[in-house]
């Protein structure tokens, strides 16, 4: 996978992701000379090439540096789990159900990194992967976040609650959002950009949650909807 752009790459080398080369366009720019220092002194290898070269190989989407990366590892349920353990709070959760918008994924998972959230679980099927696209969307914060990939979203929710974790599910007309207590071990599931959540998974969430609506559409973008609900439990958490 070839990721481009300073921040993101500054936030792979800030993170323990394997970085197999680096790409970056002659210049005497600051920041990109700072990731030549910074990558040369971790063993990777840096290539110079011009301008041109480096906008052929990144397709015209550069910042004028390119990572090479494996594609991403994705992790298990109790990782995630061991991860919230090991901090010693009650475990934060987010689920994805069918987000297929890379630009989307990318915005939650930012949204994720900068609150805490201890991982990320997406289905398999009918959802966008972790790609290049949502790496520069999240301005590299899925370089420090555990995502979980998984075969069945509505059995997921039920070994979740049956280790402890209350799940609530987003969508309109439902009880109050700012009704729920989320000092507890928690997994929030936010809906599709069309279809919002998915009939099977409301049926086995603990509860269904609502965000208040005072104009007259009914219905956020889903990573507004998610700033806002994953910004709740964070409120809720610190005081």
């Amino acid at each position: 996978m070839i990721v481009d752009g300073i921040n993101v790459v500054n936030e792979l080398l800030n993170s323990s992701a394997r970085i197999d080369k680096i790409i970056v366009e002659k210049s005497e720019n600051r920041d990109i000379l700072s990731i030549i220092e910074r990558a040369t002194s971790r063993g990777i290898r840096v290539e110079t090439l011009s301008k041109q070269d480096v906008e052929r190989i990144a397709k015209g989407k550069n910042q004028g540096v390119l990572a090479f990366v494996p594609n991403f590892k994705y992790c298990d349920i109790d990782d995630i789990l061991d991860l919230a353990e090991e901090n010693g709070k009650p475990a934060f959760i987010v689920i994805l159900d069918g987000i297929e918008d890379p630009h989307n994924l990318g915005a939650i998972i930012r949204t994720c990194e900068c609150a805490g959230v201890d991982g990320v679980i997406i289905p398999e099927n009918r959802a966008c992967d972790i790609t290049d696209t949502v790496y520069r969307t999240s301005a590299g914060a899925v370089s420090h976040m555990l995502v979980a990939k998984v075969t069945n979203l509505t059995r997921t929710i039920r070994e979740l609650k049956d280790k402890g974790v209350w799940t609530y599910a987003l969508e309109a007309g439902s009880k109050r959002l700012y009704q729920a207590d989320f000092t507890y071990p928690t997994a929030l599931v936010i809906g599709s950009e069309g279809k919002g959540v998915s009939r099977l998974v409301k049926e086995n969430v603990d509860e269904v949650l609502s965000l208040d609506m005072f104009g007259k559409v009914n219905s956020l973008n889903a990573s507004c909807a998610g700033a806002i609900a994953i910004y709740e439990v964070v409120r809720q958490r610190r005081k």
